[in-house]
């Protein structure tokens, strides 16, 4: 085929669909939108003189809150990843007993919002709060994070690479490093990220273990101390942070192989865990009772024992209704978005596309409080109609949680065949009809997994919800947060249930992505 690039009279159908002039722009105008709130974080930030700035990053309190986060994040992000992939091998490189069941209990701790997580163990056991408490809060609530797309890799690869290295001689143990570690390095090291980049915006559960990271401290600058200008220095200190992480990701996964499943790939047979059967099964016991038991045990403990029976249920009723609504507009709204960013970072590939795809994670480790006040900020001046409106919300909740679909879009695109595209393009198909009866239909479980994951992030979000939701609306978080803040636990209990059951089907349809042929793969 000639190389040679398309005229004006005989355009290249092939160049016209790889790069249509509408896409950029598409791509474009979502990043900016996305990345906002940034500008409204260096506006803030530039209101301080030198003078001050230095004085507010002088102060011990800012090493004590970089100190504080960093070791933190890196604890929590090292354990999870360590969990999530010792996991995701023992239910899919083993025969461990009741794997596929393995797997749906695993994932069930993404069902617990990580401030439930705190409240179940600070409420029944106070004596765990600050550093080592957040660790094993945060720990046992997002370790699924890194288990899913691993499992997902493991599951969906193609085993022959194992294979020939058992063949050569290499144990077990030696074939794990060397072989299976490398190849699901992209999806652990996509994982590892997202956990890493919860933790720098984390602010309810550490609330209720008392730890203070820059989340909280940002929080509180800018609700309780009114200082907008040193919340954004702080903000803008949090957003390094997330640079470095999302950096070092790129290097990480970059160094690591995808693994696919081609028409002639298998999988291996497993492994005999023999003796060690019976403590791997005690391990993820006792693993499953930490981050699963305790908080239903709490739950059921406060429904009975507590006093929400005081409680009217027309008022969890209609926050259980309000948000569902806002979760699923901004999971729609959120995946359509994701769309034309995932397309063109996947089909350019360039440094500048990898680059603006790179930019959106950024605001995943911007506080709630950040961003909402970012969005209070844009609407005041150019949209003032749409002030205390559901779309201020729903536009939150957006910019929050839009590197879940991104990731989810993205990781559904990398399993489309070029060439299917290519042959429909060959056949006078237009870009968008390829785009509407190839494309989409072909990724659209993927688009399910992205509507699911962003539903179910964004009816546990907390700090945005509080002040941007239209006043007399209440969401279930937000009610939940209004009794656990007076310590009235029993009364909390009903809430913090229900959004436990309202997230359980999204994440049984992630499990059932991670359990099918097409799965979730962090790209």
């Amino acid at each position: 085929m000639s190389t040679a690039p398309a005229t004006a009279e005989d355009p290249s159908p092939l160049r016209r669909w790889r790069a249509p002039r509408v896409l950029p722009l598409l791509a474009a105008a979502v990043i900016l939108l996305v990345t906002s709130p940034l500008v409204f974080i260096v506006l803030r930030a530039s209101e301080s003189t030198a003078a001050q700035a230095q004085r507010l990053l002088g102060r011990p309190l800012i090493a004590t809150l970089l100190w504080n986060t960093a070791t933190l994040t890196a604890a929590v992000t090292v354990a999870t990843a360590v969990l999530g992939f010792a996991t995701a091998y023992l239910v899919e490189r083993t025969d461990l007993p009741g794997r596929r069941a393995w797997t749906i209990v695993l994932a069930m701790p993404l069902a617990v919002p990580e401030f439930v997580h705190g409240y179940s163990w600070v409420s029944l056991f106070p004596a765990v709060h600050g550093y080592w408490g957040a660790v094993l809060v945060m720990t046992s609530s997002l370790y699924p994070l890194v288990f899913l797309p691993v499992a997902a890799t493991l599951r969906r690869g193609d085993a022959s690479a194992e294979e020939v290295s058992r063949s050569l001689g290499r144990g077990a143990w030696a074939t794990l490093w060397r072989v299976t570690l490398p190849l699901s390095r992209p999806a652990l090291a996509g994982g590892a990220l997202l956990v890493a980049l919860y933790m720098l915006g984390e602010y309810g559960a550490f609330a209720m273990l008392r730890f203070t990271t820059f989340a909280t401290a940002i929080y509180t600058q800018y609700k309780l101390g009114f200082d907008a200008a040193s919340a954004a220095m702080l903000t803008l200190a949090l957003c390094l942070l997330a640079l470095l992480l999302v950096t070092l990701e790129a290097r990480a996964g970059r160094g690591g192989r995808v693994v696919r499943e081609g028409a002639t790939g298998r999988r291996c047979a497993p492994l005999g865990l023999g003796r060690w059967t019976v403590p791997a099964l005690a391990g993820l016991g006792a693993m499953t009772g930490l981050a699963l038991g305790v908080p239903v045990y709490a739950l059921v403990y406060w429904l009975v024992q507590g006093t929400s029976t005081t409680l009217p249920p027309a008022s969890i009723l209609s926050a259980a209704t309000t948000t569902l609504g806002y979760a699923l507009s901004a999971a729609v709204v959120a995946t359509a978005a994701a769309v034309p960013v995932a397309l063109y970072s996947w089909r350019r590939g360039t440094r500048l596309a990898r680059t603006a795809e790179r930019a959106a994670y950024l605001t995943r480790a911007l506080p709630g409080i950040a961003v909402a006040l970012s969005v209070v900020f844009f609407a005041i001046r150019y949209a003032r109609p749409l002030y205390q409106q559901p779309p201020l919300l729903v536009a939150a909740y957006v910019i929050l949680f839009f590197p879940f679909a991104l990731t989810a879009v993205r990781a559904a695109l990398a399993q489309v065949p070029p060439g299917v595209e290519e042959v429909a393009r060959s056949l006078g198909t237009r870009p968008a009809a390829v785009l509407v009866r190839v494309t989409l239909p072909l990724i659209l479980p993927g688009l399910g997994a992205a509507v699911a994951m962003v539903a179910l992030t964004a009816s546990t979000e907390l700090t945005a919800t509080l002040l941007l939701r239209p006043t007399g609306t209440q969401t279930l978080a937000t009610q939940f947060w209004l009794y656990t803040s007076g310590l009235a636990y029993g009364a909390a209990a009903p809430y913090a249930a229900l959004m436990v059951a309202l997230s359980v089907p999204p994440v049984l349809l992630l499990t059932r992505r991670t359990l099918g042929p097409k799965t979730l793969e962090t790209s």
